[in-house]
């Protein structure tokens, strides 16, 4: 029989060899394996690691709200990148669109048919002189630009939280083409990352949903897979080795959406935007379509922004779905295009 000591003294031997294993999963990639992964790395994309220089602190204060940065990003090819995105925000000359509901303004509509009635017209942006006026209510997670035949419409009032939504109208004739820049916000500039869910590194998720009326109120056009969706920014991968491309699929649905305890080395993809990706003539064929996620899956169903107006976004009869690029998580700048016949 074994002596009291030397099963105490196996017992511990076992516990510390089980924390050594348990340590050593936990273990942050050195610099070899990182340096492996970006010479075996064959996609099109530039790629950046670690943190972005902040170059704006926050450009939307909002009470409760998280501050929203923009950074400058320096890819292993040297080029350069403004992350999460290139946005008119803080551009005049790109109008705003109007609140459907906003805490951070304070202006939170019940119904739709209440906002609709405050806007007195002037909100109304002209793209055709002799056009029909067009009605859009948007939830976005979290910020959109709109264009119509490549005219600003209507940009979202909040870059980043509280959740809001949105009413777009604008003037113009069919067949007209959405072209919307969507951008999934980060507190963790040039990562795709924010602080949530017990580490400063969680990957943030996307969504939008939108409504299109006409001037009799019926829906002319919803978003579903009909929609064309394409990556520009993905973030954060811990792996490069994960991401494969098929054609102009970009995808990177085997890399980890798990929040780490540092996410501070991790690799960010980017891809430029086409010049003209905003108009009607631009050539979207080869783009994938776009990707739905239920009302679960993108969690709004506690959000009065969406639920206030489950009416226009949940109708029976035309239903509009949450759609995003393959990767909800990790895609955070999605530009979206749909050609309304």
């Amino acid at each position: 029989m074994k002596s009291i000591s030397s099963i105490l003294l196996i017992v511990t031997f076992l516990s510390i060899s089980l924390i050594g294993c348990k340590n050593e999963n936990k273990t942050p990639k050195n610099n070899a394996t990182h340096q492996t992964e970006i010479m075996e790395y064959k996609g099109s994309a530039s790629v950046s690691q670690g943190l972005a220089t902040v170059e704006i602190e926050n450009i939307y204060e909002c009470d409760r709200g998280r501050k929203a940065p923009i950074g400058t990003s320096i890819a292993l090819d040297d080029s350069e990148w403004t992350v999460p995105a290139i946005v008119h925000f803080t551009d005049d000359n790109f109008p705003f669109a109007s609140d459907l509901f906003n805490p951070c303004t304070k202006v939170e509509y019940a119904t739709a048919d209440k906002a609709i009635a405050e806007l007195d017209g002037t909100d109304i942006i002209e793209v055709d002189a002799d056009g029909e006026v067009i009605t859009a209510f948007i939830f976005a997670d979290n910020y959109f630009e709109m264009y119509i035949n490549g005219v600003p419409v209507g940009k979202d009032n909040v870059p980043f939280t509280q959740f809001n939504s949105n009413i777009v109208r604008f003037k113009v004739n069919k067949p007209f083409t959405i072209a919307m820049k969507l951008v999934d916000w980060e507190e963790n500039s040039g990562l795709g990352s924010e602080s949530n869910r017990g580490t400063n590194f969680h990957p943030g998720d996307g969504g939008m949903v939108g409504v299109f009326k006409d001037a009799n109120n019926k829906t002319i056009a919803t978003t579903n897979s009909n929609w064309k969706a394409q990556t520009y920014y993905t973030a954060p991968i811990n792996d490069l080795l994960c991401v494969t491309e098929n054609g102009a699929l970009r995808l990177s649905e085997n890399c980890s959406t798990e929040g780490p305890e540092d996410g501070s080395t991790y690799f960010a993809l980017h891809w430029k935007t086409p010049a003209n990706w905003q108009t009607s003539s631009f050539d979207d064929s080869q783009w994938p379509n776009a990707t739905e996620y239920t009302n679960e899956i993108i969690g709004v169903d506690n959000k009065p922004s969406y639920t206030n107006f489950t009416d226009i976004f949940d109708d029976m009869a035309t239903d509009a779905q949450f759609i995003w690029s393959t990767n909800v998580i990790l895609d955070n700048e999605v530009l979206v295009r749909y050609t309304v016949e």
